[in-house]
């Protein structure tokens, strides 16, 4: 059985190794991207899952949040956005555009934030 891809569009390296070295180490594999645009190029290699952070260079994540939604390759691909933006508007915005939840990095730790992929995954 293959493991699972998840792609994380983060700017901070120090939290794209703490989060690929959590979900490595729970049998997933990890691409990576480090602005709004890489990740949009990174959705070439398919994943399963989208980890996403609203503050990122260039491109913000609710515009990356919305170019994917609009494309039909991963207009289902689950998507959890992963941020410190706790503006009751830009939550009510990732959500309408299609996030599938929203988590506060101050208030979710590596290993619920694993909970929360397995569960928008299922079990395999």
């Amino acid at each position: 059985m293959d493991s699972k891809k998840i792609l994380v569009i983060e700017d901070d390296t120090f939290l794209v190794q703490v989060y690929s070295d959590q979900l490595i180490k729970n049998g997933y594999q990890v691409e990576v991207a480090a602005s709004g645009e890489e990740g949009l190029k990174k959705i070439e290699t398919n994943p399963n899952a989208i980890l996403l952070d609203l503050i990122l260079p260039g491109m913000s994540g609710l515009d990356v949040l919305g170019a994917l939604r609009k494309d039909p390759k991963t207009k289902k691909t689950p998507i959890i956005v992963l941020t410190v933006v706790e503006d009751k508007k830009e939550i009510k915005k990732a959500l309408e555009l299609g996030a599938d939840d929203y988590l506060l990095k101050s208030k979710f730790s590596l290993n619920e934030v694993v909970g929360k992929i397995e569960r928008i995954l299922g079990s395999s």
